[in-house]
């Protein structure tokens, strides 16, 4: 297995992503105190960049890195920061990438309008920058992010999640995100329309092989390599790939069982019960096999491409996706 790391990936870009980060914290200063101070919080925390990267990686495979990439990249991470915020409101989490969560400090109230503030900000500089197709974008792209988590919420509660559901609400939950990066990369250094297409379809393949990986790991990972504990996602009850393809392997009285340790899912012998579970049927190789074949359409989407290192660097960033330990 090859050793790909992120910031192998962004060699090609790494002088504009630096750039990029002085544009992003320069975009999330307010006359405010209170915000400030909650944006400087949200800057010390170093993500791993990933969708600004896509940005900027798909606009120079598609042409020339310019003032309009820039926008998009810093629109695109005020998004996705303020769903951060938004989630870990809706999670009641306590943590975020190793800190203390915006809620768990400042109470749910500052979090819940800090997020706000970090969407409209990002919607201010699409409007500056007279950037109405990428408005157009990221407002369908809002839209679909908290239509499928509200998917997610209805369906869980009810624990009848089947394949069908699942990619529809990871579609619109992680993959629309990842498609929008990359339309926009692609939208901010070329007027062709096939261009765009292509790009948008290898953000879709990648989100969706992306989010499974993600599933994959909450039952075969590493706390101390995986920001959040193994199982959280069967402490929430969330059903996804490894455990819907396990349960369409089990008898009547096996899913019923199965059902029954899920809702008592706060339980560490009912965690280990599914994680076991899920195991033996071999959940995880399935789940494993179907990131796989997203991650090869993802490749043959930008195919016809020039060759050039941003394209290999896309082509890394599947590998990255598929291989990641967290």
């Amino acid at each position: 297995m090859s050793n790909i790391s992120l910031s192998n990936i962004s060699r090609p870009i790494k002088a504009e992503l630096n750039q990029f980060s002085d544009v992003f914290n320069e975009s999330m200063k307010s006359k405010v105190g209170l915000v400030d101070l909650v944006t400087k919080y949200i800057l010390k925390q170093k993500g791993k960049k990933i969708r600004p990267l896509m940005v900027l990686l798909a606009s120079k495979v598609s042409g020339e890195i310019n003032d309009r990439t820039f926008r998009g990249a810093v629109l695109v991470e005020l998004l996705h920061t303020a769903t951060l915020v938004h989630d870990d409101v809706v999670d009641n989490a306590d943590q975020r990438r190793g800190f203390p969560s915006i809620n768990a400090i400042w109470k749910n109230k500052v979090a819940v309008l800090m997020g706000d503030y970090l969407l409209s900000r990002g919607l201010m500089i699409a409007v500056e920058g007279k950037d109405f197709d990428f408005l157009k974008i990221m407002t369908d792209t809002v839209k679909r992010m908290s239509e499928g988590e509200l998917l997610q919420i209805q369906k869980t509660r009810k624990l009848d999640i089947n394949e069908e559901t699942y990619f529809k609400i990871i579609s619109d939950k992680t993959a629309s995100l990842f498609e929008t990066c990359c339309e926009i990369g692609a939208r901010s250094s070329t007027d062709d329309p096939e261009v765009h297409l292509a790009m948008r379809k290898y953000g879709e393949n990648l989100g969706i092989a992306f989010q499974i990986k993600d599933d994959i790991l909450d039952y075969d990972g590493t706390t101390k390599l995986f920001g959040k504990p193994i199982g959280g996602d069967i402490k929430e009850k969330k059903i996804t790939l490894p455990l819907i393809c396990a349960l369409s392997r089990a008898s009547k009285t096996e899913v019923q069982d199965i059902k029954s340790a899920i809702k008592k899912g706060s339980k560490k012998n009912s965690v280990h019960k599914v994680i076991d579970f899920v195991h033996q049927k071999d959940g995880i190789a399935y789940a494993e096999k179907i990131a796989a074949e997203y991650a090869t359409q993802a490749k043959q989407c930008i195919e016809k491409f020039p060759d050039g290192n941003a394209k290999t660097a896309l082509i890394s960033l599947v590998d990255f996706v598929l291989e990641r330990k967290r």
